[in-house]
């Protein structure tokens, strides 16, 4: 399942699919539409689209296909905060120690530094 190896934004921009969305580029440009498919580096086909440009222009497009690397941020619907992929998945609470050297301490017998390993 290739969903598995994607990032949460990925995962979540293709739960968008079929929902209308919004679009800021890096430009200004907002772009409000059906998001038809969503690829893994975030580009993006829409149809039906509005765009709003900066100095205010709108204007309607039939379909447009978004550069992911180009988009500013994605205004996704709420029902989405209940997608799958927010639910907590059980033993991902860790040992609780932190990191770095707290874990020489665990059944060591005691601590002593230097660079022996004991």
């Amino acid at each position: 399942n290739s969903m598995a190896l994607l990032g949460v934004p990925s995962k979540l921009l293709h739960e968008a699919e079929g929902h209308v969305i919004t679009c800021e580029m890096d430009t200004g440009e907002m772009y409000r539409g059906m998001l038809v498919e969503a690829e893994e580096n975030m580009n993006c086909q829409m149809s039906d689209v509005t765009v709003t440009f900066r100095d205010g222009r709108v204007a309607h497009l039939e379909n447009i296909f978004l550069r992911g690397s180009k988009a500013r941020f994605f205004i996704l619907p709420d029902m989405l905060k209940n997608a799958p992929m927010f639910k907590r998945t059980t033993g991902t609470k860790g040992l609780g120690m932190g990191r770095g050297k707290t874990m020489m301490h665990r059944g060591r017998g005691g601590f002593r530094g230097g660079r022996g390993g004991y």
